[in-house]
């Protein structure tokens, strides 16, 4: 109890529980529907935003917010109307955004020192202007969830049934994917788009072995990110390492104690 006498901590652990509620449902359609690989492009993408803000002299999160609702919009659209293969189509959107990103950036004028906050991210810094951000996502995400959480569950789960059902799966998958690049944008300068992917992706993960219901699966993912974020910024603040690679690896242990523990136990 002594660490929270200080704000960055206190900051820290309750930006790990918002970017938690936020990675955890949106993670949960994630991991469901199998578009991960999206997600990492979505989110790469983001770095060509950051380094069009630096090159204009705007904030680097506008630039962020209009590189990634673009590119999901542009990648939901062209999986949907072109012929050519989703991975390959993901792949060049995600290799093109970062490569503008670094062309930006060394255009930029001035010295970019903070630019590699925004990929590994620094959950030990965040401001409390970032704490409200933050909460306002996830109080968007929670209500859009709640209010289409069936239209969103049949999509995920299976889309040809949602077809069949009257279900406008093109534009629940285009609002699916806008979930995700705000998650992005919003959680980017606190945790980084690499432990985004992670939150996003690794929690899910686990709680989909054990969960029967996505609801459930929601609020297990939800509450492995806390653990995750927690203990993660304990290890990091005690043994001096880096925060956000700390979290990611006690996450990638929890996902393999709980495939050893499915092959033991079934």
């Amino acid at each position: 109890m002594e660490l929270l006498q200080f704000d960055f901590l206190r900051h820290a652990l309750a930006t790990g529980i918002l970017a938690s509620i936020a990675c955890g449902v949106v993670g949960s359609y994630v991991v469901i529907k199998r578009i991960v690989f999206i997600s990492g492009g979505i989110s790469h993408t983001a770095y060509g935003g950051i380094g069009l803000g630096y090159f204009l002299g705007i904030n680097p999160i506008l630039g962020a917010v209009f590189f990634t609702v673009i590119s999901a919009l542009g990648m939901g659209i062209l999986v949907e109307r072109t012929r050519q293969r989703e991975d390959t189509l993901i792949g060049i959107i995600w290799a093109v955004g970062m490569a503008l990103g670094v062309i930006f950036v060394k255009l930029s004028p001035g010295y970019t020192s903070d630019l590699m906050s925004y990929l590994f991210g620094n959950i030990l810094a965040v401001p409390f202007q970032d704490l409200i951000l933050i909460s306002i996502l996830d109080v968007i995400i929670v209500a859009v969830v709640c209010f289409y959480f069936e239209e969103l569950k049949a999509v995920a789960f299976d889309e040809e049934f949602a077809q069949v059902a009257g279900i406008s799966t093109r534009f629940f998958n285009l609002l699916l994917l806008l979930l995700i690049a705000l998650t992005v944008v919003v959680m980017i300068r606190a945790v980084g788009i690499i432990l985004v992917i992670a939150l996003m992706s690794i929690p899910p993960a686990i709680a989909g072995q054990s969960s029967k219901s996505l609801r459930g699966m929601m609020v297990l993912a939800i509450i492995l990110g806390i653990v995750f974020n927690s203990g993660g910024i304990f290890l990091s603040y005690v043994f001096d390492l880096p925060s956000g690679a700390t979290i990611i690896l006690l996450a990638a242990a929890g996902f393999i104690i709980s495939i050893a523990s499915k092959q033991r136990f079934g």
